[in-house]
């Protein structure tokens, strides 16, 4: 059966995601803002969930309509085929968000969607009662502008839950936030690699995750793996495949940070993501960061002055670092901030610039040495 999937994403990276679903070969690939949408059966499902490094879910459009009354809202989610995919004993919570859209009031429309779909599946099924007591189907709507699309989410946790932080420390950067600064800056594998704000190890170990080309939700489970409509075959045969693309190479990622509990985290949290062997940490200052080889790749993301130390602080961190990095030969640098005055602190205009959203935090990633 082909589906209408739909990959939510933060704002400013719909583009890295579109380009990751080609490389997947998924097919009809269009973004808009906030998502990325593409076309696909059963394994393309799996295997967006598990090789996906940016996206947040991947979800299955059932529908989309515009509402501008409850009446509207209630008949176009009673449309659509909801049996197609939830047994008569599946469970199925609602939740959503509106935005600018005459149905404002969240907990109502979650009520009329509900409501929609048992009386969709009771003309179905022919029952009256529908007790919830199998596996689950997250309904998930947003109606936005009085545009409604509902889905059905297949990951179950978000992508960015890879398994392998369970620990960390303050203000810690998303996986799949982590992963496109890595994609951004184009690292491969083929250059030294280095973090020199490393904090908890995520970036290095996304780094090294992509430069061994591992899929990052190769060991983690999704809501679909339990859905009796797909064959759990297609997850194991999407696995399979995946662990044959990888690639077993000399790398030399080093990931820094000038807390020695930081670092202690991100040794363990690389040795879960089974990337130990080819990451350096060490306890170091981003002020006296110097590297002399010939060229390389610095992603990092410092603090912002806005949740882990002040802002005074931050700006004096920045222009520390700003000095250490001129010292370098041929290393580029991309950096992610919310700093208004993060160029002039550094004491270098950026090269280029790109908007980016790290969680509701409105940020810009600095590119430096293109």
């Amino acid at each position: 059966m082909e589906y209408k999937f739909c990959v939510p994403c933060l704002l400013g990276l719909e583009g890295p995601i579109s380009d990751e679903l080609k490389r997947l070969d998924m097919a009809d690939v269009v973004s808009e803002n906030g998502r990325v949408y593409f076309t696909g059966g059963d394994e393309a499902l799996a295997r967006a969930n598990i090789c996906l490094r940016i996206g947040e879910r991947v979800l299955i459009e059932m529908g989309r309509f515009d509402a501008f009354t409850f009446d509207e809202l209630f008949e176009g989610t009673k449309a659509l085929p909801w049996e197609s995919i939830i047994p008569k004993d599946g469970a199925f919570p609602v939740k959503g968000y509106s935005l600018n859209s005459k149905l404002f009031s969240v907990s109502d429309c979650q009520k009329i969607i509900k409501k929609a779909i048992v009386e969709r599946l009771k003309s179905v099924y022919g029952i009256e009662w529908f007790p919830e007591t199998a596996e689950s189907y997250q309904v998930q709507f947003s109606i936005m502008k009085d545009n409604v699309s509902i889905c059905l989410d297949t990951s179950g946790e978000g992508l960015h839950k890879r398994g392998y932080r369970p620990a960390h420390n303050a203000a810690p950067l998303k996986e799949t936030m982590a992963a496109a600064m890595v994609k951004l800056s184009r690292y491969r594998g083929r250059d030294d690699f280095a973090d020199p704000f490393c904090g908890s190890g995520t970036i290095p170990i996304e780094a090294a995750l992509i430069a061994r080309n591992i899929a990052p939700g190769i060991n983690r489970s999704f809501s679909a793996m339990n859905w009796r409509i797909f064959d759990r075959r297609i997850w194991a045969q999407a696995r399979d495949a995946a662990r044959d693309r990888e690639f077993h190479g000399n790398y030399n990622i080093v990931g820094s940070d000038i807390d020695p509990k930081a670092i202690a985290i991100a040794r363990e949290n690389a040795e879960r993501a089974g990337v130990a062997d080819v990451i350096r940490f060490e306890v170091a200052d981003a002020a006296a960061f110097d590297r002399r080889t010939e060229r390389g790749v610095i992603v990092t993301n410092p603090p912002y002055g806005e949740r882990i130390m002040e802002k005074e602080q931050a700006e004096q961190l920045y222009r520390s670092f700003g000095e250490a990095y001129r010292k370098t030969a041929n290393w580029q640098l991309y950096l992610l901030s919310s700093h208004t005055e993060f160029e002039r602190c550094f004491g270098r205009t950026a090269d280029k610039k790109r908007k980016l959203y790290n969680g509701m935090i409105k940020c810009d990633a600095f590119m430096y040495g293109r």
